[in-house]
């Protein structure tokens, strides 16, 4: 069996590769995790949006700072900074960090706030979301779209590249 060395940059390939997974894996479970909580227990709501935010906080953010790090060396290392990809890449993870820290956070704080707000409302023969939940809620689900698209995107980019 022949083995071959591992150099360093691979190793922090790899880095880069699982930081892109973990943290940005879980902002495709988020929807399906709403849908989940709106259907079996709107009273859990309060709770989901709770964890959205501490999700952002403590894995999606810091998630993001290792891939950017990650791939400022890789690039650095591989003198790759003039091909798109690297350009798209680093756009990316600027515009997805600004939209974590100045949009997500403190939404889904407030819908946190919000659903609590609504759940303590209601009475048990009847239920429904206030105007003003609902219509964060869906300017939260039509950004983390336009994320999940990016996101998408610079896959694409990242995997296709011709390294040029």
């Amino acid at each position: 069996m022949l083995l071959t060395a591992v150099e360093f940059w691979q190793i922090i390939l790899a880095v880069h590769i699982v930081a892109v997974v973990v943290s940005f894996g879980v902002i495709f479970a988020i929807p399906l995790l709403e849908i989940a909580g709106e259907r079996l227990d709107q009273r859990a709501m309060p709770w989901l949006h709770r964890m959205e935010h501490e999700l952002t906080r403590r894995l999606i953010s810091p998630g993001l700072g290792v891939v950017l790090l990650a791939g400022i060396y890789l690039a650095s290392k591989l003198h790759m900074w003039h091909a798109f990809y690297v350009q798209w890449g680093l756009g990316a993870s600027i515009v997805l960090g600004g939209l974590a820290g100045a949009f997500f956070s403190p939404r889904e704080r407030k819908l946190a706030e919000l659903a609590e707000r609504d759940v303590a409302a209601a009475t048990e023969d009847s239920f429904t979301w206030s105007d003003e939940y609902r219509a964060l809620r869906s300017r939260v689900a039509l950004v983390g779209a336009i994320a999940g698209l990016l996101i998408v995107v610079t896959i694409y980019f990242m995997t296709v590249h011709t390294g040029a």
